[in-house]
């Protein structure tokens, strides 16, 4: 009785490890990965084990930035079943990793969260990082920037206002300056908020900051009629001219 009790809360419980084929992943593709569960002290009853892919991005609350989280996608992958005091069980799994889930540059924002539903005792989770590469679409899109003479200069996930949303409440928006070519010296900054709606299909808003020359210039930029915000779609179709595309949306 007293394993029963230290088990139910979580010393002595069951074990689960969850090993990814690789830690890479394109937007788009299948991750692979096997579920490995260790029985405890105790005979115990699984529930169910599941798997969360989540993300982090920015809200503001009540005028301050605050990091949220927000599931991008959930599996469940086994029935109940019962796993024996230090018995080994391995269980396989697949998803593809949804359109909506955003790039992570280098950063722990993006992971695969699993869980064991347990009753009557802490449940058991293990938690794996991955890094998001962008598909063909959106890679490039970005390419095509810098091959304009641009240069990240910030990237994150902010939340939407409402009229923009579809099925995540958040976008990844990227901030450029111009470090070469035909807009250095006359841009500030280029900004891109990508709204994926397919696989092969973007919404990209662009605004377009210029930059002030002169007295009239200095008061455009207080009236904001230096920017110029534009709303576009582009497709698989339009990789191959995709840098004279975006070229002409910011002259």
């Amino acid at each position: 009785m007293f394993q029963k009790f230290l088990a139910s809360v979580g010393i002595g419980n069951a074990k689960v490890d969850t090993v990814l084929e690789k830690d890479e992943y394109i937007v788009g593709e299948e991750i692979l990965g096997k579920v490995h569960i260790t029985g405890g002290s105790v005979s115990q009853q699984i529930e169910s084990i599941y798997l969360t892919l989540s993300t982090s991005y920015v809200r503001e609350v009540d005028d301050k930035k605050v990091t949220a989280t927000y599931d991008l996608e959930r599996v469940r992958l086994t029935e109940p079943f019962s796993v024996e005091p230090n018995e080994k069980k391995e269980i396989p799994f697949s998803f593809i990793m949804p359109v909506e889930t955003p790039l992570t540059l280098g950063m722990k924002t993006v992971w695969v969260h699993t869980g064991l539903d347990i009753k009557r005792s802490i449940d058991p989770s293990d938690r794996d990082y991955i890094q998001v590469l962008p598909n063909i679409l959106l890679n490039s899109v970005l390419e095509s920037v810098n091959q304009l003479g641009f240069k990240a200069r910030h990237i994150e996930c902010e939340e939407l206002p409402y009229r923009l949303r579809k099925q995540v409440p958040f976008a990844q928006e990227f901030e450029f300056v111009p470090v070469s070519g035909e807009y250095y010296g006359k841009l500030d900054e280029l900004e891109l908020l990508i709204l994926p709606s397919a696989y092969d299909r973007l919404e990209i808003i662009m605004e377009v900051d210029r930059k002030s020359r002169g007295l009239a210039g200095l008061f455009a930029e207080a009236l904001d009629l230096d920017e110029k915000v534009i709303r576009f779609t582009v497709t698989n179709e339009d990789i191959p001219a995709m840098k004279e595309k975006i070229n002409n949306y910011i002259f």
